[in-house]
Formats: structure tokens, sequence, C-alpha cells
């Protein structure tokens, strides 16, 4: 039966360019998004740049120029990279500066202000005497008092996750100036999170289809208690607090950013002409909603927004929470200050979109910590991605042209090798769906190379390159039996690998109505042209690679 899916990717923070670790944790939502469109389901995936908030004030007064600057550069830019380069299939990528979202977050500032949710309260704020302003957490640092880590930021430790507020900080200093701040009072809008404590308790320990380490994490959050935050901030970027009398103050990005998901939703309806259609998706409790992250976002996709739609009410919970670990860098974290990355748009045109998403899958951070390592991504690429799966493509389709420039047939009864072929591609379909619903991408994507690796054996053992001296229908049903499990391998590897699939699609000829997640049956092929799915990667350029990383870390 066909059902709706929402599908929310974490939004990338626009104050710097992506990087490999980032890109780890969103691409299991356009696995999802295009598998469940290739099943039927009708699906609203989501997301967009995240442009407020203090470290892009910080940046763009370090550079002398507005944070819009800032911000619409580089929310242009994951654009081109996410979309244009890494093929994610979003319906809607959109920004947290547009007049639809500040207006979506001010009325749910609204609705819960009047119903109690949140409230106003004086408390004590780091002031810099030397900056001359009251410090919002980004820009104030110091020990976490967690688990010690020397650069903890005033609302979260990027060491342990915990969450935390500017006065838990050990030995605080401004992140200008280095100064030592005093605590002045101020006031502030709080979000009443301590009342939900019990009811997202209930929520998580009763819910399915998370990753272990959401689960863990988030109750291990709520068993040290929920306390109420602070969501306005003493800042000029951000969201207007819609109340008269707090012109300074901004509604902070940790609250607003996450409103995204409904303001997204919202704006894509009206963008298709039907501004209630997002209701379709956040009203109806048969719609499956699924949220995917990095680890260090887990905390505002299972406490933060329940909670939020929880004092809203009538909003659509989340019913799966996917959230990977996280990537180091050849065995160390990435970090941008210590110029350890491996940047998106600089590696997009050294490489090929579809082996980084390969590489991403088949070695990502799924469910423990995992490496990027340059030399185990070229042989990774040239090992599997290309010497398994592109060889077996490659060698069926180079002799189907070179020897039946008229195309093949699956004429007659199947012999046992045969069978077995199809029977193994029939049953790749069910093992890769069961494993991509459970969110175990790496998994499907094995099992699909499986069966491309069965090619390969099939290959060698019916030798057509030599029963084609000898017995040419016998070799006609060979390579039509091997075309037809690549035609079924461009509908497995499409959610995965999506220029792979249309190039596989385009060389052997499908119809495009054909295509949903279904095994083909098909007996009749013509190979019109080929082209390379893939370019192998020299050991030079891994090379030049490496030392481009290590030169930039010295430098820094």
């Amino acid at each position: 039966m066909n059902k709706k899916i929402f599908i929310g990717a974490a939004w990338p923070y626009a104050n710097g360019s992506l990087h490999l670790g980032h890109v780890a944790g969103l691409i299991g939502a356009d696995i999802l998004a295009r598998f469940y469109r290739l099943r039927g389901h009708e699906v609203l995936f989501v997301s967009g740049s995240d442009c407020h908030g203090t470290p892009i004030a910080v940046e763009a007064e370090r550079q002398g120029i507005v944070p819009s600057e800032i911000a619409e550069k580089y929310h242009n830019e994951f654009k081109e990279t996410l979309i244009s380069g890494l093929s994610f299939s979003y319906d809607l990528y959109t920004k947290t500066t547009t007049e639809n979202h500040q207006k979506v977050v001010q009325e749910i500032f609204l609705k819960l202000y009047k119903t109690g949710h949140i409230y106003l309260k004086e408390l004590k704020l780091p002031y810099c005497h030397n900056c001359r302003r009251f410090l919002p957490d980004r820009y104030i640092e110091g020990e976490c008092p967690v688990c010690h880590f020397g650069a903890a930021r005033g609302d979260q430790c990027d060491e342990c996750g915990n969450l935390l507020d500017p006065d838990q900080l050990i030995k605080p200093h401004c992140k200008i100036c280095g100064n030592s701040p005093e605590w002045l009072p101020s006031e502030h809008f709080f979000f009443k999170l301590s009342s939900f404590q019990d009811q997202i308790k209930a929520w998580v320990e009763n819910s399915a289809g998370w990753r272990v380490n959401a689960k863990n994490f988030t109750l291990n959050l709520i068993k040290q208690g929920l306390p109420d935050r602070a969501i306005t901030r003493d800042i000029e970027w951000g969201v207007p607090i819609p109340l008269p009398g707090y012109e300074s103050k901004r509604i902070y990005v940790w609250f607003e950013a996450v409103c995204g998901y409904l303001s997204a939703s919202k704006e894509w309806a009206h963008l298709n002409g039907q501004d209630e259609l997002w209701k379709n998706f956040w009203t109806d409790n048969s719609v499956e909603h699924i949220y995917v992250h990095g680890k260090d976002n887990i905390p505002f996709h299972t406490i933060i927004w329940p909670a939020i739609l929880l004092a809203h009410g009538d909003l659509h919970l989340p019913n799966r929470i996917v959230s990977s670990e996280y990537l180091m860098l050849e065995g160390k974290q990435f970090s941008k200050s210590r110029n350890w990355a491996v940047w998106l748009p600089d590696f997009l045109k050294e490489f090929d979109s579809e082996a980084l998403r390969y590489f991403l899958i088949a070695s990502g951070p799924e469910t423990a910590d995992n490496d990027f390592s340059w030399t185990e991504y070229l042989n990774k690429v040239n090992g599997e991605l290309i010497g398994n799966f592109g060889n077996f493509i490659h060698r069926t389709l180079s002799l189907v042209k070179d020897n039946f420039p008229e195309g093949v047939k699956i004429i007659g009864e199947l012999n046992e090798k045969e069978e077995e072929f199809i029977r193994l591609t029939q049953e790749s379909f069910d093992g890769a769906e069961k494993a991509i619903k459970e969110s175990r991408f790496r998994e499907g994507l094995r099992n699909i190379l499986k069966l491309a690796e069965h090619g390969n054996r099939y290959l060698q053992e019916t030798a057509p390159w030599e029963s084609i001296k000898t017995d040419r229908a016998r070799t006609e049903k060979t390579l039509a039996v091997a075309l037809k499990v690549i035609s079924n391998l461009a509908i497995l590897v499409s959610p995965y690998l999506p220029k792979t699939a249309d190039k596989i699609k385009e060389m052997v000829n499908l119809d495009a109505s054909l295509l949903k997640w279904q095994y083909l049956d098909i007996n009749s092929f013509k190979i019109e042209k080929l082209q390379p799915l893939y370019k192998k990667i020299e050991t030079e350029n891994i090379e030049k690679q490496i030392a481009k990383l290590n030169s930039k870390a010295e430098s820094n």
C-alpha cells in the first residue's frame, strides 16, 4: 500500500564549506528518499542551509562584512555541491533567512508564549567589557564541566555532545578578545523543556526504528534531567522576537533552525500552488517521519524539536531517527580550525561524486566512528566499485556490442547457472529493501555488490568470449541473462548511485516507465553505445592529496 513519507535531513551550517564528515551524516536521507519513491510512496524530502547564529556573526565581524554575505555564499555553494555534485534529490532545499521561515518561527514562538510554554526570566549572562556587549553562547568558550574538553562552547561541547549553558563552563573567556567576562543581569525568553521530560522519556522508550546511538544518547540526557533553556540571545543576526521591547534580541538558532522542517514543508506547498498541502504530511498520523543527521545533532532532533512539536500540538512527531557516528580523517577528527579536512567543493573538482557516495556508504560511520583514508579510498573504489561492479557491467556490455550489434534475446529454457543467477537477482530486491528500510545502508549496498561478484564468476564460468567461436546461440543467451541482471542492477543501485544507474539505463535502453522497485522481467536487449561508468583513481593523484592535506595542516 502506498503511503506518505516525510524525510528531514539535517541543515548544514552556512559558515564554511562542507567537508566529507558533514556529508557522511546526510547521505542516508537521499538513499531513503530515492528508495521510497521507487516503491511508489509519496515522499517529501526537505532540508536547507542553517544561516543564523553566532558563528556566522563572529566570522562576519572578523571579515568586516555583514552576516548575510557569508550565509548566502555558503548556501549557494551547498546547493551546488549537494544537489548538482552529489545528486541529493531534495524536494526542496531552502534556507533559514526566508520570509516564510521567519513567519513560521514567529508563529510557533507566539503560540508557545501564549500557552505558557515560553516565559520571561532574568538571568546573569557573560558580559565582555572589552567588546562592550553580552556574549551569546558561541561567543564564549571554556572547559567542559563534563568531559573537561578545553574548547567547549557556551551551548554544547563538541567532544562529548552534552548541551551546556555558558555559566557551566570552567574558566570561560570571550572568543573575540580572550578576556574573562563579568556576569550581569539580562532578561530572556525560556522554553519550558522540563515540563516535557516525562512525555519525551515515554516517547523515546516506546520508539522503534531508531539507530541505537540516538536512543541511548537521548535516554542518558533525559536521565540527567531536561532543564528549561533560554531561546533568545543578545545578538542582531537571527529571527526577530515578535513582541515589542526586544528589538536588540533574537530567537536563537538552536530553537528556530529545527522549525525549518515545518517551514520548508510550507514553502514546498506554496511553491506547488497548494498552500495547505503541507498538512498532508504533518497532521496525518499514518505518515512516517524520518530524520537523518550526524551524531552531534541527536539532541536537537530527539529532545528539542519533539518538545516544540508537543508544545505546539497537532503536529507529527518523528518516527525514525537515523543518526550517524563521526567520520574521521586519516585517524584524526575533522577540524576546520586546524585545516584538517577534505572539503567537498575541492573533492568534487578532482574525483567522481559517485565514487564518494559509494565510499561514504560502504565505509561510512553508520553505527560506529569510521575513517576516511585516501589510500583506503583508492583501494575500495578501484578494487570494489570499479574492479567488481563496474567490471561485470563493462565486460558484459562490451561483449554484446562487439558480437551482437543487432541485440540479444533470452530464448528457450534457462540452465542451472542461469536460473541461479536470476534467483539471486530476485532475492537481492528483498535483501536490499529490508536493509534500507532498517537504515542499514551498508548492508543493502553489500547485498547488491554480491550480485555483481556473482556476475563476474558467471562470466568466468561461461566464458562467452570462447563460446562465441563455436556456439553463437548459447553465447547470446548467456549474455542476455547477464544483461537482464544488469538491467535489474540499474534499479537496485538507484538509491545508492543515481548517476551510475542512469548511465546503465541509457546503455541498455531501459524504458523509464518500467523503473520501479521490483524485479524487471525483460528478455530482449540492444546496446546502442558504451560509456565508462567510472574513472580509475591513480596512485599519483592520491599521493598529491595526502601531501596537500599535510601541507595545509602544517602551515596552519
